[in-house]
C-alpha cells in the first residue's frame, strides 16, 4: 500500500475514470464511487466530531467505526471483496443498546440542535443515511454485501442516540420540534 500511495497526483483520471481496489476502472459518476465517496464524507464528519471533547469511551468508540468505515470503504472499492464482518454490526447493537438505555423515551421529534457535539453527530447522522441510500441504489445494480447495508443502517440509529446523549453530557436536553407553535399565516 505504501508504494501506491507514494504518488498522489497519477493523472490517470483526468478523462474523469478512478481505480478501484481490483485494478479495474470505472466513471468517477458511478454508483459505487459514489457510495465510496458518501462513505469517505461520513468518515470526515465524525473526525470533525472526534475534534470535539467527549468522554474517552464514546471516543474509542467513534475511533473504532471510523476503522470500520474505512473497513467498509474498501469492500465498496474491490467489487465482490467482503471486509464488513457481522461482528461489526453487533458491535453498533451492543453500543446502541448500552448508550440508549439511559435515555428517556421519545415523545415528540426532536431538532438536530443542542451543544455543538450533539449537532456534529446529527450531521453524521444525515451523511449516514445519504451513505446509506447511495449503497441501497449501488445494490440495485450490483452485489453489495448483506453486512454493508446492515452497517450503515444501525450506525444512522447510533448516531441519532448519540446526539441525544451528547446533549444531556452538559446537562441539556433534546431540542424538541414545537408541532403547535405560531406560524406565519
Amino acid at each position: 500500500m505504501g508504494n501506491r500511495l507514494s504518488k498522489i497526483a497519477t493523472r490517470t483520471g483526468d478523462k474523469g475514470t478512478t481505480g478501484l481496489g481490483d485494478g479495474s476502472r470505472t466513471g468517477k459518476d458511478s454508483l459505487r464511487i459514489q457510495a465510496i465517496g458518501d462513505v469517505d464524507e461520513l468518515n470526515s464528519q465524525l473526525g470533525l466530531l472526534l475534534c470535539e471533547q467527549l468522554a474517552a469511551e464514546l471516543r474509542e468508540a467513534l475511533l473504532s467505526i471510523q476503522h470500520d468505515l474505512f473497513d467498509l470503504g474498501g469492500e465498496l472499492c474491490i467489487p465482490g471483496y467482503a471486509l464488513v464482518s457481522a461482528a461489526q454490526v453487533a458491535r453498533l447493537d451492543d453500543l446502541l443498546e448500552k448508550y440508549n438505555a439511559d435515555l428517556p423515551p421519545l415523545k415528540d421529534f426532536i431538532l438536530p440542535g443542542g451543544n455543538r457535539p450533539a449537532a456534529l453527530a446529527h450531521v453524521c447522522r444525515t451523511v449516514c443515511r445519504r451513505a446509506e441510500r447511495s449503497i441501497v441504489s449501488l445494490g440495485k445494480s450490483e452485489t453489495v454485501n448483506e453486512e454493508v447495508r446492515q452497517y450503515v443502517n444501525r450506525l444512522s440509529d447510533l448516531l441519532f442516540v448519540l446526539s441525544r446523549v451528547l446533549n444531556r453530557a452538559d446537562g441539556g436536553s433534546d431540542v424538541l420540534w414545537q408541532k403547535d407553535r405560531l406560524r406565519d399565516a
